[in-house]
């Protein structure tokens, strides 16, 4: 079992920053996969960063792209998600997650995950 906690949400204008972490429980972190999703009021939960177990590969959906930057600290059980240049439209709950990749056969990506946080709300003021 693999519990996950969220910090670093909260208030920024337009255009500020903000760094999100999710710290994991559990002995076996690098052999996890990570990810960030989220979801905005009214909108379907949307995946938008992930990370494989060594941090070597990495994923984010296009609307991030060269904004958002996802990285991981397996000696802190750790993972980031630098979020740059924000735009009102990033305001949402975003949830950290863990897929098991010895479940999937050694895959990293996959729309299932196994363990997600409680979430953590970023607004971004216009």
């Amino acid at each position: 079992q693999v519990q996950l906690v969220e910090s670093g949400g909260g208030l920024v204008q337009a255009g500020g920053s903000l760094r999100l972490s999710c710290a994991a429980s559990g002995r076996t972190f690098s052999s996890y996969a990570m990810g960030w999703f989220r979801q905005a009021p009214g909108k379907e939960r949307e995946f938008v960063a992930g990370i494989s177990g060594s941090g070597g590969s990495t994923y984010s959906t296009d609307s991030v792209k060269g904004r958002f930057t996802i990285s991981r600290d397996n000696a802190k059980n750790t993972v980031y998600l630098q979020m740059n240049s924000l735009k009102p439209e990033d305001t949402a709950v975003y949830y950290c997650v863990a897929r098991d990749a010895l479940k999937y056969g050694g895959s990293w990506w996959g729309p299932f995950w196994d363990y997600w946080g409680q979430g953590t709300q970023v607004t971004v003021s216009s």
